[in-house]
């Protein structure tokens, strides 16, 4: 009887001493960053038009999407990006054209890019998005942010997340981009884990949601999936080239992107049986430092 008293005395007091310090845990957590901004897409409809612009028609890497707002709205408490099967007439389509876009006579598939370009942006700090992404052959979801003032890349590139195929085997890529002395010409450090790294730990990855992070300050670019370090890029190494006049990019605000291409450069062969795809995202967050 003895024993069993002491032995319930020493659980009472382990348990009032992890009572005591996780308090004070959730504090220190609270003081070291602070929200300053989010989208949490709890109205039904569209998205916030004083934070959200959205790019249109066929934009890059000879994708084969054409961007459209149509394809974005927010339901159940998720922004949707939406990439349809479509066979539409190319408006911008001009027989002869030199220009990859315009030599399509048909649109075969309509998706949506979201921006903050010239409404929201931020220098340092964190940027956490939540997502469930679609990983079908041919998906190419990216969560991205992108600098104003300079062409690409001398704007900087910061990819929290893209997905896409690299020798028919699927990735999952973390990447910091920025110019060197050639035009339109990037300096990558990029890194890319095969997804067979996140769904040998949970074969059901592809159906839940994870967060994305970016943590941000004077000395580096960390970015993290679900509390996992994938990349960090010393700031002292991403100086631009001649044609961004040997600037530092990421010492200049960034504004982000949500976007879901198809196919193109990198996205692969299209699954036509995956339609429609949906890119969901949850939560949009940017936090700052505490000093």
């Amino acid at each position: 009887m003895k024993k069993t008293v002491v032995f319930l005395c020493l659980m009472l007091q382990q348990a009032l001493s992890f009572a005591q310090e996780a308090p004070q845990l959730k504090v220190d957590q609270a003081q070291e960053w602070r929200l300053v901004w989010s989208d949490e897409f709890t109205r039904d409809g569209r998205p916030d038009s004083t934070v959200w612009n959205y790019e249109h028609g066929f934009v890059r890497n000879h994708e084969a999407q054409w961007y459209q707002a149509g394809n974005a709205f927010q339901q159940d408490g998720l922004l949707v990006i939406e990439a349809r099967r479509e066979d539409l007439p190319n408006p911008t389509y001009r027989p002869g054209s030199r220009n990859w876009g315009r030599q399509r006579e048909r649109i075969g598939y309509t998706s949506a890019c979201l921006t903050t370009q010239g409404k929201r942006d931020f220098l340092y700090g964190r940027l956490e998005v939540s997502a469930r992404i679609p990983t079908a052959g041919g998906a190419w979801p990216a969560i991205w942010t992108l600098g104003s003032g300079m062409e690409w890349p001398s704007c900087g590139e910061i990819d929290l997340m893209e997905y896409y195929r690299i020798g028919d085997m699927p990735h999952i890529l973390a990447n910091v981009a920025w110019g060197d002395d050639r035009p339109h010409h990037a300096v990558w450090n990029s890194q890319r884990i095969p997804f067979t790294h996140f769904t040998g730990r949970d074969p059901q990855w592809a159906q839940h949601f994870h967060v994305w992070r970016m943590d941000w300050d004077e000395t580096a670019i960390r970015l993290y999936l679900d509390d996992e370090l994938l990349n960090e890029v010393p700031l002292s190494t991403t100086v631009n080239g001649s044609i961004g006049h040997h600037t530092n990019p990421f010492t200049r605000p960034q504004y982000i992107l949500l976007n879901l291409a198809l196919g193109g450069d990198n996205g692969g062969t299209i699954d036509d049986s995956a339609f429609p795809m949906r890119y969901e995202i949850d939560y949009v967050r940017i936090y700052e430092r505490v000093r």
